[in-house]
């Protein structure tokens, strides 16, 4: 009974979500504890989030949504039909990225420091190996096999956790030796799924130019919202990156990256809550049942809030005491801690903001989803910029960030109220009397028992 209750897809999805960012933290604690200096930190998260990350987010989102929505549940013929016609757009943009990071290789390489010339080298051959790594997960979540998900997602993080393990022990991490394992764990990986057959490489044979356009069309529209998103969660690493010079900005990359790493413990829940909400206000919608829709909103939105609410004041509190077991001793007396204290301000607008953004997609109002987001990008940029012109360090750009969400979160609520009936008020109010409840039956429950 407890097995089978385990392998429903919500479990496992959670699972995978926990699993991926819980393993990602324990690399990242690795990378910072042992990089020789602070500058290699940055170096890392500027490549992997700020290059690799950005590429495959349009690349993912170009193709995700649209792959998921005319696969799933279709004839054999008409999902390998899909499948292949995603192959082709993937390696499509794959080979577009390769010629322009050529391009940067045959105008820039000479010009650049050493760091850079790591990353031009690296990134097309990178990002060109995850390729079927990626097209497998996009199918195993259209055909709803998530136990699957869950193991590759796993091999992927357990193969980098060992192989940076391994450097640390033999004294071999550096920047260049971080990259080298990150690429071989990517080429396992995709040898695993071709050799499984979960990337479906063979379907390629089975395109069509009218499912190529079918996906290309749809996947226009995803893909902005998708580019905003990362570029918001990414943006405040390039203002740093660019308007800080040489040395200075890779230190204060690495500084700003560790508080944004612990966010991951309010990110985890948020982002496995909208998954398990999405299809039921989806669905709601789709029955014309706006009441149900606000009802879900307003339960998932409060619960979260309301339930994050100590996760926040613990963070705030004892910032100094998780930066240490995060990233070390060389991190404590920096700018992180500050940061942290920060961040914690601004993370009770997330569950708000994120639920009001995905009521409005399922509403079929992606347009005003992708302009909110859109928005928020903008105030966060000009923020940034404002933030290290006063303050001249990073604490700025952290302040920004309340801003950008404190905007998303008032345009998201003007919006939806053109659509829906409900305060802010109602939210917190509905929230709190789902967690009473909540605890009421789990605290029956057990006298019960």
């Amino acid at each position: 009974m407890i097995l089978k209750k385990l392998r429903n897809n919500h479990f496992l999805s959670f699972a995978g979500n926990v699993a991926v960012a819980g393993m990602g933290i324990c690399i990242y604690s690795m990378l910072a504890h042992n990089l020789p200096t602070q500058d290699d930190l940055g170096h890392w998260v500027f490549f992997i989030v700020g290059i690799l990350t950005l590429a495959d987010v349009f690349r993912t989102g170009f193709i995700q949504n649209s792959l998921i929505k005319f696969y799933a549940g279709t004839a054999p013929e008409r999902a390998a039909n899909i499948a292949g016609s995603a192959w082709f757009i993937g390696f499509c943009i794959t080979i577009a990225a390769c010629i322009i990071n050529l391009l940067f290789y045959i105008f820039y390489y000479d010009a650049a420091d050493e760091s850079t010339r790591i990353m031009i080298r690296w990134f097309g051959i990178t990002f060109l190996t995850s390729l079927p790594f990626s097209v497998a997960l996009w199918i195993l979540q259209a055909e709803g096999r998530f136990g699957i998900l869950l193991i590759l997602k796993a091999l992927t993080q357990g193969m980098l956790f060992v192989f940076m393990g391994l450097l640390i022990v033999f004294h071999r991490l550096t920047f260049l030796n971080a990259i080298y394992v990150y690429y071989v764990a990517c080429a396992i990986t995709s040898v695993t799924t071709i050799f499984m057959g979960w990337d479906r490489v063979k379907t390629i044979t089975k395109r069509s130019r009218e499912s190529i356009r079918e996906l290309f069309h749809y996947g226009k529209f995803s893909v902005g919202t998708s580019i905003a998103s990362q570029l918001l969660r990414s943006s405040d690493i390039y203002v740093i990156n660019f308007m800080l010079i040489g040395k200075a900005a890779a230190a204060a990359v690495g500084v700003y990256n560790v508080p944004q790493q612990l966010m991951q413990v309010i990110e985890i829940p948020i982002r496995s809550f909208t998954a398990t909400a999405m299809p039921m206000i989806s669905a709601a919608s789709n029955k014309g049942n706006d009441q149900e829709v606000v009802y879900l909103m307003k339960k998932f939105a409060g619960m979260l809030t309301l339930a994050l609410l100590p996760v926040c004041i613990v963070g705030f509190i004892g910032a100094g005491l998780w930066i240490d077991i995060l990233a070390g001793k060389k991190y404590v007396g920096s700018d992180a801690g500050i940061v942290l204290r920060i961040f914690m301000c601004y993370a009770m607008l997330l569950p708000v903001d994120r639920f009001m953004g995905i009521t409005l997609d399922m509403i079929n109002k992606p347009r005003i989803n992708m302009i909110k987001v859109y928005i928020m990008l903008a105030v966060n940029v000009i923020g940034d910029v404002a933030g290290l012109l006063i303050f001249h360090n990073i604490y700025g750009v952290a302040l920004a960030s309340i801003l950008t969400f404190a905007t998303g979160t008032i345009y998201g609520y003007i919006s939806l109220k053109r659509y829906l009936n409900f305060t802010m008020v109602d939210i917190f109010t509905l929230g709190f009397a789902e967690l009473k409840e909540l605890a009421g039956k789990a605290l029956r429950k057990k006298e019960g028992i």
